[in-house]
């Protein structure tokens, strides 16, 4: 597994969406923004489904993923295998947790999962010569 900095938890927490891709079995992409995120550990994220649809179906066909968030001229990109978790206690702390910014945006929201991103390797997507290299 890969670790993330301290320099890249920053900026995951301070971004407030992500993109998170995934694909079919047949290589089909689909790539969604993500603001529901949080960091579990250095090697582990975990980003709630509330309107997940397609994206569902391919974690569940396809449990490979990717999470790429930047800000400005810096940003990286997380290559995650996934396991979908709704039931327990992790669970009921996400559901908890969602349903709080939604009351809080004045708009009701539901967590239908926790998905738990276990990071394999990290890649910089920061403009350059170093654009696309692994860094961990």
């Amino acid at each position: 597994m890969a670790k993330m900095t301290e320099r890249m938890k920053e900026l995951f927490n301070k971004v407030p969406t992500a993109v998170l891709t995934t694909a079919t079995l047949d290589g089909t992409p689909n790539a969604v923004p993500v603001g529901a995120k949080k960091i579990i550990d250095d090697e582990t994220i975990l980003i709630s489904d509330q309107y997940f649809n397609k994206t569902l179906a391919n974690l569940k066909s396809n449990p490979q993923a990717a999470v790429t968030f930047w800000e400005g001229r810096e940003g990286y990109q997380l290559k995650c295998s996934i396991t979908i978790e709704t039931q327990g206690e992790r669970y009921e702390e996400t559901a908890k947790w969602i349903e709080a910014l939604g009351n809080k945006a004045g708009h009701p929201l539901q967590s239908k999962g926790a998905v738990i991103f276990k990071i394999k390797e990290i890649y910089g997507v920061s403009p350059g010569p170093g654009a696309g290299k692994q860094l961990v």
